[in-house]
């Protein structure tokens, strides 16, 4: 690709170096000296790189939750003290004072662009969001009832053909133009995902609109209108959502990003695994779940009812929206959606929403009850966010979708600053093998029947339609 202008600086976290060790006594009798790494903020970290060749030892850590995985410049969480940095920005400050466009630039240059540079930065993305023909004709191949999140798997890994022999993925020009088409394109596709299920025509981005505007018309204009017009609180709402959601350290969806870019996959290949990873209930479905909570309790006079049963691990219900794995505070990003929720609802004539007095009133209850405060089970993002969602229209099955144009810039900023580290080193886990061990081979003809398995009473898939059926 074109790369006559000039690079700019490649934002690459630097590993400290340790000044002291801890010392590990193994059951022989030897000891070792493992190096202590200090970051400029969090907790200090034991340094085991060189841990299994010096000892012969691996670690054990199911979920990597007790594991630092990588050196990382972009976004920093303090979880007892509620706090969220991106670039070492409170998250309040930002979303207080700027747009998803100034932070999608915050994240990929490391700083806040001027005016100038932020208009030139989103009219550039703006003229990116257009996709090709062919990526377009991806939608007719799917099932009307498809979900978008599945639609959303394909075409994005799709681009990988689009886009492959034209980038060098260790040149920080071509990082960076792969950036900007992810963070452009997203949006788009999401759009289409939601008018393919809806059975409407493709429409393409405006060059008059900024980036939140296009994506809500490209999603919800109709084809009659001769004006597609939104409400701004609306459109200042999305924006607010899609910054809040930017990046969240190394969560499953951004450590799958990291884990699928180290083998130097396909950078559009890697978004598309952590698509694939938000997907899931336990990541990226808990707006979805906060809704149709609200929905099963129905009104104020079924709270102390929820909150007993969540209170009973043998009820099988978890109270949805409350506590995080990370923040054993207020999670800072739902302080923000809770202003803005009471906003949308009043500029869509839903401020009486009894979903949204029975969350206020869920809320009260919760955080007034000793069993949540001493759990430190506060409500997360999660709580508000699908009210929102709901109060201006948008479908349940397009919430993780929405999440995935917000997290586009999180996981491309993640995949770049790995690539600008230049490591080299493709990620290998390790297991507690717990299997056979060595076994003698039998003979196929002297093999007894097991019933380890229901092989033999599985019915056959014989006919043609029901094999389409999958």
């Amino acid at each position: 690709m074109n790369t006559h202008y000039q690079k700019y600086k490649d934002l690459v976290p630097i590993v400290p170096q340790s000044n002291e060790n801890a010392t590990i006594t193994f059951p022989d009798g030897k000891t070792y000296k493992i190096p202590i790494l200090k970051g400029t903020l969090g907790p200090p970290v034991l340094d085991i790189r060189n841990l299994a060749q010096q000892t012969g030892y691996f670690t054990y850590d199911p979920g990597f939750t007790a594991t630092s995985s990588c050196a990382s410049q972009i976004t920093y969480i303090d979880g007892e003290k509620g706090q969220l940095l991106y670039r070492g920005y409170k998250i309040e400050d930002l979303a207080e004072n700027c747009s998803f466009m100034e932070t999608c630039y915050l994240m990929i240059y490391g700083q806040l662009p001027c005016k100038k540079e932020k208009e030139a930065f989103e009219e550039l993305v703006v003229s990116e969001m257009v996709v090709h023909k062919k990526i377009q004709d991806f939608y007719q191949g799917f099932q009307a009832d498809a979900h978008p999140m599945a639609i959303m798997l394909g075409v994005v890994g799709a681009l990988s053909a689009f886009m492959y022999q034209e980038f060098n993925v260790n040149d920080s020009r071509d990082r960076e133009h792969i950036a900007i088409k992810v963070i452009a394109k997203i949006p788009t596709l999401a759009a289409y995902a939601f008018r393919t299920a809806s059975g409407l025509p493709l429409i393409q981005p405006k060059k008059k609109y900024n980036y939140v505007q296009n994506f809500l018309y490209m999603m919800l204009a109709n084809p009659m209108d001769e004006e597609f017009q939104i409400d701004e609180v609306i459109v200042q709402a999305i924006d607010k959502i899609l910054l809040l959601h930017a990046d969240h350290e190394q969560n499953a969806s951004s450590s799958t990003v990291r884990i699928a870019g180290s083998s130097q996959a396909n950078p559009f290949a890697c978004i598309a695994a952590g698509i694939a990873s938000l997907w899931g209930p336990m990541h990226g479905g808990a707006n979805e779940a906060v809704l149709n909570m609200l929905e099963q309790i129905g009104n104020v006079d079924n709270i102390e009812k929820i909150l007993q049963m969540s209170k009973d691990k043998s009820s099988g219900f978890r109270l949805m929206g409350f506590g995080h794995r990370v923040y054993k505070n207020f999670d800072p990003r739902a302080k923000i959606m809770q202003k803005m929720c009471y906003k949308v609802l009043q500029a869509v004539g839903q401020d009486t929403m009894p979903l949204f007095d029975l969350a206020l009133k869920l809320e009260q209850a919760a955080l007034n009850d000793k069993y949540f405060l001493d759990r430190k089970l506060y409500p997360n993002v999660d709580f508000y966010t699908g009210l929102v969602y709901k109060a201006i229209d948008i479908p349940v099955n397009m919430f993780t979708v929405m999440f995935v144009i917000a997290r586009s810039i999180g996981w491309i900023t993640q995949w770049s600053e790995m690539m600008a580290e230049g490591l080299n080193k493709i990620g290998r886990p390790r297991q507690v093998y717990v299997g056979e061990k060595i076994r003698e081979f039998v003979k196929i003809e002297d093999r007894k029947k097991q019933n380890q398995s229901n092989i033999l009473q599985m019915p056959k898939l014989a006919k043609v339609t029901n094999l389409m059926k999958l």
